[in-house]
């Protein structure tokens, strides 16, 4: 199927630009989450209608998620749980437990942006955790676990 893209999506293309994409991932996902359209005729005519529109709001988002990206990158969040004594814990912090507390320091930050590539943290210490923004803001933060003993 081919579509009109209007936001910018990883690994296919930028704003506007014209692609071939599964049926079911432009279905399923793409064209619900008004991240595109169907690349009809009157689509193509309604998208160069509103494309100064679109370009501006994507710019915008851009300029938040920069200016976001900015005040976050390189900070530190710390977190308690509980732990044995050597040092591994009892459970694990995930993603969601990352965005919670960036949602109580005053980042808004969805649990989906948290990227953790080795999974889950499982022991005390500090860690490196990237957070993707937009998709071109991508930070880094450090996690401090610290240990509390049951």
């Amino acid at each position: 199927m081919q579509i009109i893209l209007l936001d910018k999506v990883v690994n296919l293309g930028n704003l506007g630009e014209i692609v071939k994409v599964k049926d079911g991932y432009a279905r399923n996902f793409l064209i619900p989450s008004g991240r595109a359209r169907r690349a009809t005729e009157s689509a193509k005519a309604e998208f160069e209608a509103r494309r100064k529109d679109l370009e501006s709001a994507a710019a915008a988002k851009l300029a938040e998620a920069s200016a976001l990206g900015e005040k976050l990158a390189g900070s530190t969040i710390k977190l308690t749980q509980k732990a044995g004594v050597d040092g591994r814990l009892f459970g694990s912090v995930t993603n969601f437990d990352i965005a919670e507390e960036l949602g109580k320091t005053g980042y808004k930050v969805l649990k989906a942006a948290v990227r953790m590539p080795n999974g889950p943290i499982k022991t005390v210490g500090d860690t490196t955790v990237s957070v993707a923004l937009h998709t071109d803001v991508v930070v880094d933060i450090t996690v401090s676990v610290y240990g509390e003993t049951a």
